[in-house]
């Protein structure tokens, strides 16, 4: 069970409103909105002992498993002209080595990274990041526009490159990634493709 149901399922059985949890455990209420909304899961030592304490469990084993259980943020193109969707399609559980090198999953529509074993259907895990090594496959915002390419910088251009040979690539200056914007907002680690 992660951080967020241990809340609510106390907060049911002992008929307490948020504010009366997040008092009992003795954090403001937006902290405590937070944890409900999962966005955050980083506490102080002496908040997991004082929360372990009030909800009766091993805090810390419960917030090392809910950093294992990553969304799925939508669609990305693997191609161009499709704007990134950002439904959470659901989740998945990593092991603790995988959920450390990354923060979501996105689902890929299109077929322009084939030449990179990254198909259509297939659930790429992204690293959020602002920056990438040349020649490393990223997810790049091209205004509103989500799409996953290798991404190179040579000759003061960005060049975001397909894996499949009837694509062909995309050549910014640096004024157009300034004014369109073109930018770089994680790094794939691994694909996961999951046999129907």
């Amino acid at each position: 069970m992660i951080l967020k149901e241990l809340l609510v399922q106390y907060e049911i059985q002992n008929n307490l409103s948020h504010a009366e949890v997040a008092e009992e455990v003795g954090v403001s209420l937006s902290t405590y909105y937070r944890w409900i909304s999962g966005e955050s899961t980083k506490l102080k030592k002496t908040t997991i002992q004082k929360l372990s304490k009030v909800l009766d469990c091993d805090i810390e084993e419960v917030i090392e498993e809910t950093n294992r259980i990553k969304p799925i943020l939508g669609n990305v193109k693997a191609g161009y002209d499709l704007w990134a969707e950002q439904d959470i399609e659901g989740y998945i559980e990593l092991g603790q080595a995988d959920a450390q090198k990354g923060d979501y999953f996105l689902r890929v529509v299109g077929d322009s990274m084939e030449g990179a074993h990254i198909y259509d259907g297939d659930l790429v895990y992204v690293q959020s990041c602002s920056t990438v090594e040349s020649g490393r496959i990223a997810v790049v915002m091209i205004g509103d526009e989500a799409t996953i390419k290798k991404v190179y910088f040579k000759n003061e251009l960005m060049i975001l490159e397909a894996a499949n040979p009837k694509y062909e690539s995309k050549f910014f200056t640096m004024q157009e990634v300034e004014e369109i914007p073109v930018k770089v907002i994680g790094l794939v680690r691994f694909v996961r493709t999951d046999f129907v």
